[in-house]
């Protein structure tokens, strides 16, 4: 299956739920690309990931987090351009 690149973004609502979030990205380090955490005054957290991986790897991810309560994350990505 070949890879694609992609973006997640992650929404900590709740951060009892912090450690799981931070266990389940890491057993996913292996297509995470780069990470930036954007704490806010609200009490709310985003993390962005940009990712490298086949379908069904950012599908292991992003499935995983969206079973957290207090986590929201949604995925993209993008069509792979074949070299002209």
């Amino acid at each position: 299956m070949e890879k694609r690149v992609g973006a997640v973004l992650i929404k900590i609502e709740d951060r009892n739920c912090v450690q799981l979030l931070n266990e389940i990205i890491s057993q996913h380090s292996g297509i995470i690309i780069g990470r930036q955490g954007l704490p806010r005054s609200n009490g709310q957290s985003i993390i962005s990931l940009v990712l490298e991986g086949t379908t069904d790897q950012v599908g292991s991810l992003t499935g995983r987090l969206g079973r957290l309560k207090g986590i929201q994350a949604k995925s993209v990505l993008l069509k792979n351009m074949e070299d002209e």
